[in-house]
């Protein structure tokens, strides 16, 4: 039985003090967002192409619309965010840098708000990472920092002719088996003095994957960071350098690069309700 005053598990229901909370740390970050130049987009809670963004569709919620085709409830905005930008509203604006603070939804019902932004057009990741950065500051808190690049696991991958399934597994008894010197250096590699090590010894189709992982994490303005060169993220997008930001086995945030509509772009998600959990405490 289910009484009228019940909402569906998963869901979010926010009042009083934490529903304050949510509103300040929404301001504080809008702030930060507006005055390194980005402007506010809210999309639709619908959408034809999420299935483009999610790796498990099964994660989706979807159903028809009139005409039949398949719509989903929002699961993603980066890909949403960009096509209405480049497309819908390309004519009508000039600005490429733009936010959002918005819930995605996944099967069965599950509700997670985000604050999100998108760098449309540019390919500095380290732009993004340093905004990060900064927002972790302003919110006194220094989790870590975990930065990747997912061309790293692909060559290795087609190197050393194994499945990339190993890779989005995280099954590292399997990589160990394999005794391969150089990719035991970079299964240990967690820092920027161990990933310069490791570079001296990886086969030459991967050392320059590697380098630019090493310079652009050098570049970004943060103490707690950990280099994961053979990391694999879950999202289809992703196809370079990417972040995820982790503290108390709660993601707070992820970012990196992209191609969208043929257009090479940058951004990130934090996850609103895992960092009211740290904040609060």
């Amino acid at each position: 039985m289910v009484f009228e005053h019940e909402i569906p598990k998963g869901s979010r229901l926010y009042f009083g003090k934490l529903a304050k909370a949510k509103r300040e740390l929404e301001n504080l970050v809008c702030n930060i967002l507006y005055k390194n130049g980005f402007e506010e987009i809210l999309t639709p809670n619908f959408s034809y192409s999420q299935h483009q963004a999610i790796a498990n569709e099964r994660k989706l919620i979807k159903f028809s619309d009139e005409e039949n085709e398949q719509i989903s409830l929002r699961a993603d905005s980066t890909l949403d965010v960009v096509r209405i930008i480049t497309k819908r509203l390309g004519r009508t604006t000039n600005q490429k840098k733009w936010f959002y603070i918005q819930p995605i939804f996944s099967y069965p019902s599950k509700e997670e708000y985000q604050i999100g932004c998108e760098y449309i057009e540019h390919n500095n990741i380290s732009d993004i990472l340093n905004l990060t950065a900064d927002i972790l500051k302003a919110l006194k808190i220094e989790p870590i920092m975990q930065i990747s690049n997912i061309i790293v696991p692909k060559l290795v991958s087609k190197e050393l002719n194994i499945d990339i399934e190993i890779f989005k597994q995280a099954d590292i008894s399997k990589l160990l088996d394999l005794k391969v010197d150089w990719l035991e250096k970079l299964l240990r590699v967690q820092d920027i003095k161990s990933l310069e090590e490791a570079i001296k010894f990886v086969p030459n189709s991967i050392k320059s994957e590697l380098e630019k992982l090493l310079e652009k994490a050098l570049e970004v303005d943060y103490n707690n960071i950990i280099i994961a060169p053979l990391y694999y993220g879950s999202l289809k997008y992703y196809n370079d350098i990417y972040y995820r930001v982790i503290k108390d086995n709660l993601v707070l945030c992820r970012g990196g690069m992209y191609e969208a509509e043929g257009i090479s772009s940058l951004g990130f998600a934090l996850y609103t309700d895992n960092l009211l959990k740290i904040i609060e405490g």
